[in-house]
């Protein structure tokens, strides 16, 4: 029997034979025959096992990888170094194999480790509650509008125009199909123009949702941006960089409702655009409104510590028009990568790692602004990527780039 197949022919004719069939073609007589193929797929013939792995090894030779390469792709995906401990600890198999946790009595570990992971995404964003989180950074902040619109009770909502663009179309493709007015606020030197911010804000607008660092690389002054956001009576949403809250202060010490972002860099590798994970996190007054779920800390009947899911709004648990989201799943393997890798750092190491980002990037931009065929696009401080105007064409340069392939040399 083939190990990907799963059924041998015996079996196949025993589960005709107990349907009263005589052949496999006979499960589909309901389909007609006008719309289905009546050809073999145009793909090659199957491979053994030893012949698919060299044929894959040669594909993959065919990549541009990381080990090989330095990239400085950024936008929302980095490279930052992963202590072996993460993966060791997550590749356990009561990690890496466990399904969602719905009967806490036999999964207490995966319970207490996403406690973990939402106690210190609380510390990291200076939040209240944060769920186990969602699919990605881009989703985070479309949930978070969402959840906006829905205590609000509003439908427009302010974006700065310095968001990531992929999540600007996530949040344009949400915002169609649910009818909300999406505007984009301009900005000056890299950061929020805020008198726009001011002109643009009104009765209607539900929430103000803006990145820092954006996507320029520039930090954002959000003071004002908090102040005059909730002065409209409109939820303040930040997206931000978990990195970079080693070193910044944290959005909620300036009045954030609710704080998300692209959790990939905390221990994740880049893995070629996903699976990531969006973290999610609110103050205690919108807990109940949070889509996703809650891991709480409780005790047995026994008076000892344990771990549940709790304020369950999934779709899957209670009513579907009741229900804050359809998300019906999270990452929580990602997730638990965070957390390990949180952990391993500790408040010391997110630091180091954050006071690196920043010293190196402005090193690279110095070495750019020194050879003369580079100027800086902004003079707003920024944390670990920049913009600069080339005089060089960037096609030219992202084909040296690849040509000199920057290997890494002890």
């Amino acid at each position: 029997m083939s190990r990907y197949i799963p059924i041998t022919e015996s079996q196949q004719k025993e589960m005709l034979q107990e349907l009263g069939l005589e052949t496999v073609d006979q499960l589909f007589e309901d389909i007609p025959d006008n719309v289905k193929l009546n050809r073999k797929l145009d793909i090659p013939a199957a491979l053994d096992e030893h012949e698919l792995l060299k044929h894959m090894r040669c594909l993959s030779i065919k990549n541009k990888n990381l080990n090989d390469y330095i990239c400085f792709l950024g936008a929302g995906s980095y490279d930052h170094y992963v202590p072996s401990t993460v993966w060791n600890l997550l590749s356990r198999q009561e990690f890496f194999t466990s399904y969602t946790p719905y009967q806490p009595e036999i999964s207490q570990g995966t319970l207490q480790g996403i406690f973990e992971y939402q106690t210190m995404i609380c510390e990291l964003t200076g939040m209240d509650v944060s769920n186990a989180s969602v699919y990605d950074g881009a989703t985070a902040v479309a949930e978070a509008a969402i959840m906006a619109c829905t205590v609000a009770r509003r439908k427009n909502i302010l974006i700065a125009r310095s968001l990531n663009p992929e999540t600007k179309e996530i949040l344009y493709t949400y915002g169609h199909f649910r009818g909300y007015n999406i505007n984009e606020i301009g900005y000056k030197d890299g950061q929020i123009d805020v008198e726009d911010l001011e002109s643009k804000l009104n009765e209607d607008v539900a929430a103000v949702i803006i990145q820092t660092p954006n996507f320029f690389g520039i930090i954002e002054e959000l003071d004002e941006i908090s102040e005059l956001t909730h002065k409209n009576k409109s939820l303040f949403i930040v997206s931000a960089d978990p990195i970079s809250l080693g070193l910044l202060k944290p959005p909620g010490e300036y009045g954030a409702d609710i704080v998300v972002g692209e959790g990939q860099s905390l221990g994740n590798y880049p893995n070629f655009g996903g699976p990531y994970l969006g973290f999610f996190a609110a103050t205690k007054a919108l807990m109940r409104k949070m889509p996703g779920r809650i891991v709480g800390e409780t005790t047995d009947s026994s008076g000892k510590r344990g771990f549940v899911l709790t304020l369950q709004a999934r779709e899957q648990h209670i009513r579907r028009e009741k229900a804050t989201s359809n998300i019906c799943s999270n990452q929580s393997l990602n997730a638990m990568a965070a957390a390990i890798y949180l952990t391993t750092l500790g408040k010391k190491g997110i630091r180091e790692v954050a006071m690196l980002c920043l010293q190196k990037s402005h090193y690279a931009m110095n070495q750019l602004i020194s050879t003369g065929l580079f100027k800086p696009a902004f003079n707003a401080p920024f944390f670990k990527e920049f913009v600069v105007r080339s005089s060089i064409p960037v096609s030219d340069i992202n084909k040296a780039l690849l040509d000199k392939k920057n290997y890494w040399r002890l």
